[in-house]
């Protein structure tokens, strides 16, 4: 047999053979893998996308936040340099005019006795007085809005305090048949600037008055409260506009024809002065209450 012709029949038999695959191999399995990663590693992108997306989000929503905060906060500043640039100029007006009234009310004293027989000068000096009265109070306000004094601390008794108040206010209670209810433990004492707290429950106790311009209750609380000394006049006038309740402690906001809209103001900055706060709200059966927050000793302290 020729050897030539027996080498190229065993390859021909060879190439014409079925091919046998190896178990769990398979001719496409290259590309299936490449596939499978392929798919993987765009699920892994998909999924860094929308994450980076939320993040985007939430960062914008921050960044949008924090721009209104420091607009609202630049706002404030502004409003507090107007206020104060307003608050020097009205301090140097206020003291000037007090200089000047002295001396005229006191020669308004003078021309009382005078003109004590002549009822017709007598009622025109009345009403004069009154006027100036009105004037005094205005200058009054103006100068203890713009004061910033630090509290004097001293350790009063509340009741005395609210009592010397009342009696102050006597005829004009009287004058207006409000009646007073004094709920004040006769030895509930508190560590505070008594002139300061004095002329805050003044301010709040005229602000009554002048809701119930028609008669009515006051009712004067006082007790030891979770977060200090609290000390609340209620009244039974017609309660507050609730769309208005977040303005009534701003400087000149007042619902009345006359008046500075000094009044709350007031008590507002003396309840800060003393590390505490003011609040006002709605009394369920009618009227309105507010209500001055004196923290304890101890408090006051930590803060």
């Amino acid at each position: 047999m020729n050897s030539s012709h027996t080498l190229a029949d065993a390859s021909l038999a060879t190439n014409t053979m079925p091919r046998i695959p190896s178990p769990g191999l398979s001719a496409d399995d290259g590309s299936v893998d490449d596939r499978q990663s392929l798919e993987v590693v765009l699920a892994a992108w998909h999924d860094a996308t929308v994450r980076l997306q939320e993040t985007h989000e939430i960062l914008q929503a921050e960044v949008g936040r924090l721009t209104n905060e420091l607009e609202a906060k630049n706002r404030e500043l502004a409003l507090q340099n107007r206020l104060a640039d307003l608050g020097r100029m009205a301090s140097h007006v206020a003291h000037e005019v007090r200089n000047s009234l002295v001396p005229v009310t006191l020669y308004m004293s003078l021309l009382k006795r005078r003109l004590a027989d002549d009822s017709g000068s007598m009622d025109i000096l009345n009403k004069v007085e009154a006027g100036f009265t009105a004037l005094n109070i205005t200058v009054n306000d103006l100068l203890n809005f713009t004061s910033h004094r630090e509290p004097h601390w001293d350790t009063f008794l509340v009741r005395d305090l609210i009592d010397e108040v009342c009696e102050s206010l006597g005829p004009q209670l009287d004058a207006q048949s409000i009646r007073v209810t004094t709920d004040v433990p006769p030895g509930a004492s508190l560590s505070a600037d008594r002139e300061m707290l004095r002329r805050a429950v003044l301010n709040l106790a005229l602000n009554a008055l002048d809701a119930m311009q028609d008669g009515g209750q006051l009712v004067v609380t006082a007790f030891d409260g979770p977060q200090g000394f609290e000390l609340e006049l209620a009244d039974s006038g017609p309660g507050l506009d609730p769309t208005q309740l977040g303005s009534v402690f701003d400087p000149f906001f007042t619902t009345k024809s006359e008046g500075t809209g000094l009044g709350l103001a007031i008590v507002h900055r003396i309840a800060e002065a003393h590390g505490g706060r003011v609040t006002a709200r709605n009394c369920p059966e009618g009227g309105a209450s507010f209500t001055i927050e004196i923290p304890r000793p101890a408090s006051r302290a930590a803060a």
